[in-house]
């Protein structure tokens, strides 16, 4: 799927582009190049919106849902955690009582610097 067809059949945003990475510790991820993508229960983006996070720029490559069973440790990778199981222990720590059912969906927000 190309992202002009991604852009084309997503729904509506349920949040703005500038709450997709708040976290202290993950925007310091990202500004290292070791967070590449956010998952979050809703749509903060569009395909090819820009982020700005402590004056660089970030251009939103991929937005799709995946399910939590779906996850792999390359997809860990991209959030900036060596494992699922990391991955998975620090989303908990910060929503304590959430379930981590594997049917749950996400919305997967893939990005990457902008290009001077």
């Amino acid at each position: 799927m190309t992202n002009h067809e991604e852009t084309t059949t997503l729904p509506p945003k349920t949040c703005s582009i500038e709450r997709l990475v708040t976290m202290e510790s993950d925007v310091a991820l990202v500004l290292q190049g070791k967070k590449t993508a956010t998952r979050r229960n809703g749509r903060y983006a569009d395909v090819g919106e820009i982020m700005e996070l402590q004056g660089q720029s970030f251009v939103v490559d991929r937005v799709y849902i995946q399910t939590l069973g779906d996850l792999m440790d390359e997809h860990a990778n991209q959030e900036g955690f060596e494992s699922v199981e990391d991955y998975k222990q620090s989303i908990l720590s910060y929503h304590p009582g959430m379930p981590w059912l594997p049917h749950m969906t996400v919305w997967v927000h893939e990005f990457s610097p902008v290009k001077a």
